[in-house]
């Protein structure tokens, strides 16, 4: 009688499920419960927004004048729209298209963001301006930060605050890339 021969294929996936399952177990117990704003309208969060901080990206490398666009749907998801320019703000502008879902309908806080399926990313509202123009988002792993504005710039003291704040939540603000954005917006 012959030896049942075991698919390397399937032996490769429980590993690799293993592993992942194993490094996410990992990483979410390193940290702290990562806080975010009690509530988000996110009919008003919706618009335009001027990124101009962030931890580095693999998807943003040499990324300028970014921007994200965020659009309700009709099935109360959010439609995305992020914009990069590489190198230069005046460079063509790079776009991807994205949807983003409500995880936690308490808050309307966390986010899980899809620009490629079937990969989602984690997009947590850490601190919103009362009047919606500022903002700090990021992810519970603190790999992802990102600082926003409704204006191509930020104050200062704003803008140190926010990064305090972050530094707070367990961030490593010593690695930010400040995003460089045009002096003057265009129509």
């Amino acid at each position: 009688m012959p030896t049942p021969r075991i698919r390397k294929p399937i032996i490769w996936t429980a590993a690799t499920l293993l592993a992942g399952a194993t490094v996410y177990a990992l990483t979410r117990r390193r940290y702290p419960e990562l806080d975010t704003v009690s509530h988000v309208d996110l009919r008003r969060y919706a618009g335009l927004w001027y990124e101009i901080a962030r931890l580095p990206q693999r998807f943003e490398k040499r990324c300028t004048h970014v921007t994200a666009e965020y659009r309700p749907m009709a099935d109360g998801k959010i439609e995305v729209h992020n914009t990069c320019h590489k190198d230069s703000v005046n460079a063509p502008a790079k776009k991807v298209r994205g949807v983003a879902r409500v995880v936690d309908a308490e808050t309307n806080a966390k986010l899980k963001v899809q620009f490629q399926w079937p990969f989602e990313g984690d997009y947590w509202i850490l601190v919103l301006d009362e009047d919606y123009r500022f903002a700090l988002v990021g992810t519970p792993d603190r790999t992802g930060l990102w600082v926003l504005s409704r204006t191509p710039h930020l104050g200062y003291p704003t803008l140190r605050n926010l990064i305090e704040m972050a530094a707070q939540k367990g961030f490593d603000v010593g690695n930010l890339i400040y995003t460089q954005q045009p002096e003057q917006e265009t129509a």
